[in-house]
């Protein structure tokens, strides 16, 4: 029997390991578990996704909670050691790039059993992204790394992967967009904000860069009142967010704003609903920039970089940084010339978790 421990801890995460922990519980002679960190831990950004993405029960939750970047780590290790002692899993699934990633392929790596990286290779060249430092960590330290773009299989063999540790096999993000839109189409999130398909902008922010500098969050409201001008602008607010508008002082300045809608974090199946019928989608969101390619909906990103740049040369992705000016022209030119994609990515197909479940287990599916 060979035996996995999957790892999810974060909003994104969960959207990753829907479809890998489908596959998996189709796999005869495999004994898949699943480990939430609790690094997201409330209603609105874990529980209602399980429900909603069908993903079972964890059979392990750490309840780790919130903290600084070294005190979240430190402690997601801290308790995820005991249950690696304890299962003696063959492998350690890890997914995207998020704290609970990195400290839990750590705890693998150093106790002797094999990781897989999901989502790995991606690359900003940014060392500022505490995103970034957990890719390259995590990279460093797999046994099998499973690509979503061909970026990642060059970015690889440039920081010397060898060859055959380097699978791509696509992009399990888009495997559970695709098998959940039906389902999102009959959420009722647009009336419940009073919007109209194609007539609005739909927002999300919770980058460092973005809303931890009162500079930036600043310039980026004054984008936002622009637009408003035109359209309803949607911002379902991460909790990081939100706490941030308090604590600069900036809630003056976003309430008087016509049109500004700040609500609380939408799950995933109102918040696909909200992505698929937008104008066009202002995110920092890697995975945004991702579910908009495939959406084929405008997607402007408040950033300077980007990891996954396949969603520039194939999708509807542009980058615009943080800057009002910049941010708005770019929205006129989607507004009045929307961008197309003329094909999906390569391998982004729905796919993608079985070829990972296939090349992990050697079971065909």
């Amino acid at each position: 029997m060979l035996k996995i421990l999957c790892v999810c801890g974060a909003r994104p995460n969960f959207i990753k390991i829907a479809s890998i922990m489908r596959s998996l519980r189709t796999a005869n002679g495999v004994d898949a578990r699943l480990v939430h960190t609790g690094q997201h831990y409330d209603e609105r950004m874990s529980r209602l996704f399980f429900d909603e993405l069908a993903i079972p029960k964890p059979d392990v939750d750490l309840e780790v909670g919130s903290g600084t970047h070294a005190s979240q780590t430190a402690e997601i290790m801290r308790r995820f050691e005991p249950v690696c002692v304890e299962h003696r899993p063959d492998w350690v699934v890890v997914v995207g790039d998020v704290n609970s990633t990195v400290a839990c392929a750590l705890v693998a790596c150093k106790l002797g059993v094999k990781v897989a990286h999901v989502e790995a290779g991606l690359r900003s060249f940014d060392r500022t992204m505490p995103e970034e430092i957990n890719r390259v960590v995590t990279d460093s330290i797999s046994d099998r790394l499973y690509v979503t773009e061909p970026s990642g299989v060059e970015n690889l063999k440039n920081e010397g992967i060898a060859d055959e540790l380097v699978h791509f096999t696509g992009n399990v993000m888009i495997d559970t967009l695709l098998r959940c839109r039906a389902k999102a189409d009959a959420s009722q999130v647009h009336a419940q904000l009073g919007i109209k398909p194609k007539n609005y902008a739909a927002v999300t922010l919770h980058r460092p860069s973005n809303v931890d500098n009162p500079q930036a969050f600043t310039a980026i409201l004054d984008a936002f009142e622009r637009i408003a001008e035109d359209m309803p602008v949607v911002f379902p607010m991460h909790p990081r967010s939100r706490a941030n508008l308090v604590a600069m002082g900036l809630e003056g300045r976003a309430a008087p704003i016509d049109g500004l809608k700040l609500i609380e974090p939408l799950g995933y199946l109102d918040f696909l609903k909200l992505t698929a019928d937008a104008a066009v989608v202002l995110t920092d969101s890697g995975g945004i920039q991702e579910e908009t390619t495939i959406l084929n909906v405008p997607c402007l990103t408040l950033r300077d970089n980007t990891e996954r740049p396949v969603t520039l040369t194939q999708g509807t992705n542009r980058l615009t940084g943080n800057r009002t000016e910049a941010i708005l022209t770019a929205y006129h030119e989607v507004r009045d010339r929307p961008s197309t994609r003329k094909e999906a990515p390569q391998l982004w197909d729905g796919r993608a978790a079985e070829r990972i479940v296939e090349n992990l287990t050697g079971v065909h599916l």
